[in-house]
């Protein structure tokens, strides 16, 4: 694990926002690096298709699950 670096502002953004979504503030640092890429490398996708990319690889990966989750 590496240290990052970032300015008091997006810090009290990333903290008001882990509270809201339940995530840690790492986590939710993590999930905004992540998606924030994903938009850089796909330019012509929306967030909600990122996302719908993201499970669909997630489920290939572990397709028993998700016959758990119906």
């Amino acid at each position: 694990m590496g240290i990052v670096k970032i300015s008091d502002e997006l810090h009290e953004e990333l903290r008001a926002t882990c509270q809201v979504m339940s995530r840690s503030i790492n986590s939710q640092a993590e999930f905004w690096i992540k998606m924030g890429r994903l938009a850089e490398l796909n330019p012509d996708k929306t967030f909600t298709q990122l996302i719908q990319a993201q499970l669909a690889k997630k489920a290939k990966q572990h397709p028993s699950q998700e016959s758990s989750h119906e």
